[in-house]
């Protein structure tokens, strides 16, 4: 053959090959972005599209559902929907489990015959075991599968054959959940799965509309199980439902439901089916607190709002009605009271007395030392302690008002204010941590003896100690011994004398027995004449200056130094 013929047919081969090639580049080829290949959710356009019949149906999921609503609501029972139950499955199975079709069983045989296999229940109920033939297992007990393979097993295999056999999956189910559900729709899960775990996955019973008494199982025409979950709720009991696929879980309406709220454990709302109810079963599930004594009612039947007002006593005497709401209260009158007597004495420290007691009741009791300063008694009560503290709020938001709002002429003044406000910030926190004290004045009172006492009062027997503490704006806050001779002065220069911050002109002397004098460094208490004002025991507060350009926020710092100084006995500094 010659050798010009055989490089023609060869280059003829490579022509034919490279237009083949080209030929199928050029051929449209069907991609997943291609529109033919795209199905919307629910579309039975590729089953069609492959022969295959009927559309599919994609159960919905729960993962990405806001439960927040269902733990906020007071319903009683919203909480339990929180998506817990939807994201776990049963992982075991319950004794009485009715074998189904679908199921997978595990069997294995060993000795005189060795099999082991993974079996799934065929549409007739069977199962098949080389050698044994089909065994119906269908509706058996779970607990009763073994006894009843090993009896289908040895009727072939007379002796030597051990038999294991085990429910190793249930069958996936497609339940729908309808009704008063936050999502109706189609779930997936298995027919061993828990009615909850399909009611989560439809975001729970809806709180303003949904029953938690009226929860029915549902297949066809039939009515499987009716379930109350305040079963549940408060019992701890659920029924054992065996779903199947298509079942439905039907939710009803809400039925009637009361209010509760106040003393305690429950305070939600509650539902009922009947038309009315007796208070005592409310609370048999609202438990109200130990404290509880009267029960409110506020019935709003009817166009006209009424309010009654019961003992607990006659609970099973009142009945309750649609939309009423219920407010559990201590209707208590106080018998008695316990007052502390702290410091200097050698009497007890607790004291209970009768309502209504008075100050000299409790004087006459208590049984003092040599060194008690009986004639300085010192009264401090709660109710006093926070009425102070309201004050000194109200003191201290005016001031924050006064220093936000200042206005300023110039850019440069703005800046100065701007810097004045946030030092001013910062000084109205530290003020607000300052607790007062609550001292009510006492000794200087003709008729304290005739005082009434409070329940949670502290009396507080001073002991002689002879001292007087100097604090505030000196130099060495110190407690200096009292000398009959001193002034004030001289207690003062005891200290270390004024530092450069200290307001000379205001300087406040809080005395044991809670009152004060207000002295004025630079015109008096300096003089022999005027050291009678101070005794043993005194506190001598030097308050600081106070530089600002507005009056009215010097006028509110001025206020809220007396206050912090009378209530608390501090010199708060600047």
């Amino acid at each position: 053959m010659p050798l010009s013929f055989i490089k023609t047919s060869f280059i003829s081969l490579l022509i034919l090959i490279s237009c083949f090639a080209v030929a199928q580049q050029s051929t449209p080829q069907p991609t997943p972005n291609s529109s033919d290949s795209q199905q919307l959710p629910g579309s039975s356009y590729n089953n069609i599209k492959n022969g295959v019949d009927g559309p599919t149906i994609q159960p919905q999921s729960p993962q990405y559902f806001d439960y927040s609503n269902n733990i906020a609501s007071d319903v009683f029972g919203s909480n339990l929907f929180t998506g817990s139950f939807a994201r776990q499955g049963a992982t075991q199975f319950n004794p009485d489990y009715a074998i189904a079709i679908g199921d997978k069983i595990q069997v294995r045989l060993w000795g005189a015959f060795e099999y082991g296999d993974l079996l799934t229940v065929d549409p007739q109920g069977n199962i098949f075991i080389p050698n044994a033939g089909p065994i119906s297992v269908v509706g058996i007990r779970n607990k009763d599968l073994q006894q009843l393979v090993e009896s289908s097993i040895t009727k072939v295999f007379k002796a030597n054959v051990y038999i294991y056999a085990s429910l190793a999956a249930a069958q996936p189910v497609r339940v729908f959940v309808s009704g008063f559900v936050n999502r109706p729709g189609l779930y997936s899960g298995t027919s061993m799965d828990s009615l909850l775990h399909y009611l989560d996955q439809a975001g729970g019973i809806d709180t303003e509309r949904g029953s938690f008494l009226d929860v029915e199982v549902k297949r066809g025409q039939q009515t499987r199980a009716s379930v109350n979950l305040y079963d549940f709720l408060l019992n701890g009991t659920m029924p054992v439902i065996q779903l199947g696929d298509s079942d439905v879980i039907f939710v009803g309406p809400r039925q009637n439901t009361v209010k509760i709220s106040g003393l305690t454990e429950n305070a939600k709302r509650f539902e009922f089916s009947d038309k009315t109810r007796s208070v005592a079963d409310l609370i048999k599930i609202a438990k109200p607190n130990a404290e509880a004594t009267h029960v409110r009612i506020i019935r709003n039947t009817g166009t006209i709002r009424n309010v009654d007002y019961y003992p607990l006593s006659d609970a099973s005497k009142v009945n309750l009605k649609n939309g009423d709401e219920l407010e559990f209260t201590a209707d208590k009158k106080i018998g008695t009271i316990t007052v502390r007597v702290e410091g200097e004495h050698e009497s007890s420290q607790e004291y209970v007395l009768p309502n209504g007691a008075k100050l000299g009741d409790l004087l006459s009791q208590i049984r003092y030392s040599d060194r008690s300063d009986k004639d300085n008694l010192q009264l401090f009560r709660r109710s006093v302690r926070d009425r102070q503290k309201e004050m000194l709020e109200t003191s201290l938001k005016s001031l924050e008002s006064a220093a936000l709002t200042a206005r300023s002429g110039t850019s440069d003044e703005a800046v100065l204010r701007k810097e004045e406000a946030s030092l001013l910030l910062q000084w109205v926190d530290r003020a607000r941590k300052i607790e007062p004290k609550g001292q009510v004045v006492i000794a200087d009172n003709t008729n304290h003896s005739d005082l009434l006492l409070e329940n949670g009062d502290v009396i507080k027997v001073p002991t002689k100690d002879g001292l007087v503490l100097i604090s505030g704006e000196v130099l060495f806050p110190n407690a200096i011994a009292f000398n009959d001779n001193y002034t004030l002065n001289d207690y003062i220069k005891g200290a270390g004398g004024y530092t450069q911050n200290a307001n000379t002109a205001r300087i406040v002397v809080a005395h044991r027995n809670g009152s004060f004098t207000e002295a004025n460094g630079k015109k008096g208490l300096f003089h022999k004449s005027n050291n009678d004002n101070i005794v043993a025991g005194d506190e001598i507060l030097v308050l600081p200056k106070i530089s600002v350009k507005s009056r009215q926020i010097l006028k509110d710092m001025t206020q809220i130094l007396y206050q912090i100084a009378v209530s608390a006995k501090v010199a708060l500094t600047i």
